[in-house]
């Protein structure tokens, strides 16, 4: 996932929070008071916690002694984007939920769309789970090799 940060008259700032060390998580998982999986579920859903102590953690990657408290967002200054990585899984996802009604599959490749950060994956990613894949090819029916017994 990736958050980005955009402060009130500041420059947008990208926190890659796609790959996080043992180390980090565990660091995650004491501040919130959330397991791992309930902070990425967290994230998802746009909990405020969750996207505040995974953007702490990844700032102090390049800050170290930063503390929680000067890295105290408005709401509406941090937001989560898919990265490329997790686009496949999700558009996937939305053809085996919404493949029998189109309509409602392309308003939800919108959402993903605007949802994902790298557009060009996105679009990668859409039609590759919208392509009907070749069927796999029949095996070979088995042959002898000629000799017989007896």
């Amino acid at each position: 996932m990736i958050i980005e940060y955009t402060p009130e008259g500041g420059d947008t700032e990208i926190l890659d929070a796609g790959r996080m060390r043992a180390s980090e998580v565990q660091i995650i998982e004491r501040t919130a008071d959330m397991k791992w999986g309930a902070v990425l579920s967290g994230m998802e859903d746009g909990d405020i916690t969750a996207i505040r102590v995974v953007g702490w953690v990844v700032k102090k990657r390049s800050n170290s002694s930063l503390r929680l408290a000067e890295f105290d967002p408005f709401d509406d200054e941090v937001r989560v984007r898919l990265d490329a990585k997790e686009i496949p899984q999700y558009a996937a996802e939305l053809v085996r939920v919404y493949g029998d009604h189109p309509e409602k599959l392309a308003d939800a490749f919108d959402e993903l769309r605007s949802a994902a950060f790298d557009r060009e994956a996105c679009e990668l990613a859409i039609k590759d789970a919208t392509t009907p894949k070749a069927p796999a090819p029949a095996p070979e029916p088995e042959t002898t090799n000629g000799s017989a017994t007896g």
